[in-house]
């Protein structure tokens, strides 16, 4: 009866924090931070080094970021996360920020710890794939994906066998216009959606509003989402609310296999990827959920 009633606690627990609405939620700066990014440097590759870095041909206004794992050894297989950034520049009532840029990423790193994953932050091209943009992806008003969905799939591939990314066991995460990118980009075509092994969209979803790009509307969301095939994401958002309205949406899709979706909130109430460098039963729970889908130990 005793080991009974620990388990309602826990199960209460679990639910109370997760359902936390946005209006009560704590800032995330009122947690202690326990993780600081690396010291970005740039075409320097190692263990614990993050760096700007960019493929053989690659203009000079085209570049990625790129961290191997604290405990990265050369021959040895990793699992990748792979991450795409918000919108730039933004500031909101809050205090909150995102640069809109490669380097200002911080999910991947929250999320693994720094060590038993390589951590890939990619760029949105212009049309013309000349140079990173800090707005949605190509150029206005056509937005073309068509560069940044190239970008990705090659350079995953060449990370990979580079540094010894797994590719059965690749990660695609992304915050506000990354969220929306894990399926307007990660499942833009079959070539691209096959390299994904789970997804971790962090505040937005494909699909659930219209946006000022072409293809923001639901019929091609659903496209998109089709192509996802039962793999699991877990989806994180600032509040209940938000989660509600992106559960709705995929619950309204026909057709569509839902069943390994995850939904959880940040805890905090920052439209922000800071949060992560910090303690939190969220960034806990989503270092389990990828602990299981990479086969992972802490």
């Amino acid at each position: 009866m005793f080991r009974f009633g620990i388990i309602i606690l826990l199960i209460n627990f679990h639910f109370n924090y997760f359902a936390i609405s946005e209006s009560i939620a704590p800032d995330f700066r009122e947690t202690p931070f326990d993780l600081k990014l690396p010291h970005l440097v740039e075409n320097e590759f190692g263990p614990g080094i993050r760096t700007k870095a960019r493929n053989p041909k690659d203009p000079k206004a085209v570049y990625h970021v790129l961290y191997l794992p604290s405990d990265w050894e050369k021959g040895k297989k990793y699992p990748v996360i792979v991450e795409y950034a918000g919108n730039g520049p933004y500031h909101d009532k809050n205090g909150d920020k995102s640069s809109g840029l490669v380097e200002g990423s911080k999910l991947g790193y929250g999320f693994s710890g720094g060590k038993g994953y390589i951590w890939l932050c990619l760029p949105y091209l212009n049309s013309s794939g000349t140079k990173n943009v800090r707005q949605w992806w190509g150029d206005e008003p056509q937005y073309d994906p068509a560069p940044t969905v190239q970008y990705c799939k090659f350079t995953v591939q060449r990370v990979c066998k580079k540094f010894g990314g797994d590719l059965e066991k690749i990660i695609l995460c992304g915050f506000s216009r990354g969220a929306i990118a894990c399926n307007f980009i990660g499942l833009y075509d079959d070539g691209i959606a096959k390299l994904w092994a789970g997804f971790i969209p962090f505040s937005h979803y494909d699909g659930v509003r219209r946006w000022a790009y072409p293809g923001s509307d639901r019929k091609s969301a659903k496209k998109r989402i089709s192509r996802l095939g039962g793999r699991p994401q877990l989806i994180l958002s600032e509040s209940r609310e938000n989660n509600q309205l992106t559960r709705n949406y995929i619950e309204s899709l026909k057709g569509i296999d839902a069943g390994n979706l995850t939904y959880i909130e940040s805890g905090f109430r920052n439209h922000n990827d800071e949060w992560v460098l910090r303690p939190s039963p969220a960034r806990s729970f989503t270092r389990q959920w990828l602990n299981r889908i990479t086969s992972i130990n802490e």
